[in-house]
């Protein structure tokens, strides 16, 4: 087995990846969405009108004899090569840090020492089944899903089509049955049973009741509404559901769920990428996970306008041109802050993403702004005024009234243990928090 790790936001020689040199070809220089299509698991799945959450953004591509990596961290696997992204403030083998964002964020269970003694593919699985209840809650949303059943019956009861051929072979000689079909809409069809069956294959695991005991509610109503649930049928659903992808837009979180459904069961006969040279994987995206934690620390002072889920949309100009979803806006009017999440380093923050919030700052009348990131160093805040005047004139100055602060949120890299993460964690969580809470 070849593996190479990396880390996100960081750049490697591309010698560095000649061991793993099929699997980076068919990755380099792609965008998740056509990474998706190919069979790449992404959460969040890809959105056409996500800002940060883009179909354009690339795991990793080439600059001169580089390969960069971006916000996107996760595993993948091409027959007997693999490649891990971890993140940046990964220490001593251990990525505690993103261990605590999916914990925060997705309510992940601890799974390091779940995880801790498998292989690659094992971990990839593992990561599927804890991503079922985010997915499940999303899709349950919208109610159970009911689409047109064909029923047969036969009884004397005829209410639909008669089935000629079917009731001479069921009902000769006649004693007053008839065979007739009919088109029923029903909630125990084959995607509630696809749910049906993921459900038991989780419940059948030692880690399961943790794993669905965040979705209780939900897991009663898929089982009461699948009465006609066989354990032997899973086969059968399975492709069902293969040849009949969910294609109506309002159901979009229902075919996220029915991809995973089907990538779970079909692994549970074959590990992952056995057998095959298909590639395979899972990518978590480290801007979305970055923006939802800060919003779980920061909610209670700042509106959480979300694009991913089209909430709190606002508008540049009149007539609703101009849509723009600002990270967050302050509740306190005087003074109105806007800040902005990063997930990378405090030196990449800079052109785009000044005029970004920039531009978010004088359409809510707002002087101060924030650019809220990641840190290792714990170097503290950097502070930047905005000029008046201009070089022609000569009286270019900086102006008291309009600032920008780069505040970072210091990730601890020397903790002992994941315990030890969690209380530095939480010191550094409370020291953030003090510029707001003043």
């Amino acid at each position: 087995m070849k593996t190479l790790k990396i880390k996100d936001n960081s750049q490697q020689k591309k010698d560095a990846f000649s061991d793993i040199g099929i699997l980076t070809k068919r990755i380099a220089d792609k965008t998740l969405d056509q990474l998706e299509r190919e069979g790449i698991f992404v959460f969040p799945e890809v959105l056409n009108d996500a800002e940060d959450i883009t179909r354009k953004q690339m795991i990793i591509w080439s600059e001169n004899n580089k390969y960069c990596s971006g916000n996107v961290m996760g595993f993948l696997g091409y027959g007997d090569e693999r490649l891990i992204i971890e993140s940046r403030f990964c220490g001593n083998g251990e990525d505690y840090f993103f261990q605590y964002l999916l914990e925060n964020v997705v309510e992940f269970p601890n799974i390091l020492d779940l995880v801790s003694d498998a292989n690659l593919d094992d971990r990839l699985y593992k990561f599927l089944l804890f991503l079922f209840p985010q997915y499940l809650k999303a899709a349950m949303r919208k109610g159970l899903f009911k689409k047109y059943i064909h029923h047969l019956y036969n009884d004397g009861n005829v209410k639909g089509s008669i089935d000629i051929s079917r009731h001479i072979r069921k009902n000769t000689p006649f004693i007053g049955n008839i065979a007739y079909s009919r088109r029923e809409f029903s909630y125990d069809n084959s995607l509630t049973e696809l749910i049906r069956h993921t459900i038991e294959f989780i419940n059948s695991k030692h880690y399961g009741n943790k794993i669905l005991r965040l979705v209780k509610d939900e897991v009663k109503l898929v089982i009461d509404a699948t009465p006609q649930y066989e354990p032997y049928d899973r086969q059968k659903i399975i492709e069902q559901n293969k040849k009949n992808p969910i294609r109506h837009a309002y159901y979009r979180e229902y075919l996220a769920l029915q991809r995973l459904c089907i990538l779970i069961l079909r692994h549970q006969k074959h590990h992952i990428g056995s057998g095959n040279k298909q590639i395979y994987g899972i990518l978590f995206d480290g801007s979305w996970l970055w923006e939802e934690y800060v919003n779980s620390l920061i909610g209670d002072v700042f509106y959480h306008p979300m694009n991913k889920g089209g909430k709190g949309a606002q508008r540049l100009f009149e007539r609703s041109a101009g849509l723009i979803y600002p990270d967050f806006i302050s509740r306190e009017t005087n003074p109105r802050i806007i800040a902005d999440s990063k997930y990378k380093p405090i030196e990449n923050i800079g052109n785009k993403d000044y005029l970004q919030v920039l531009a978010y700052m004088f359409r809510f009348d707002s002087t101060m702004g924030y650019y809220l990131y990641p840190e290792a160093k714990g170097s503290g805040d950097q502070t930047l005024r905005m000029n008046r005047g201009t070089t022609y004139e000569g009286n270019v100055q900086p102006r008291e009234d309009v600032r920008i602060t780069k505040h970072g949120l210091k990730i601890p890299v020397d903790a002992s243990d994941y315990t030890d993460f969690v209380e530095k964690m939480k010191n550094s969580e409370k020291e953030f928090m003090e510029v707001f809470s003043a």
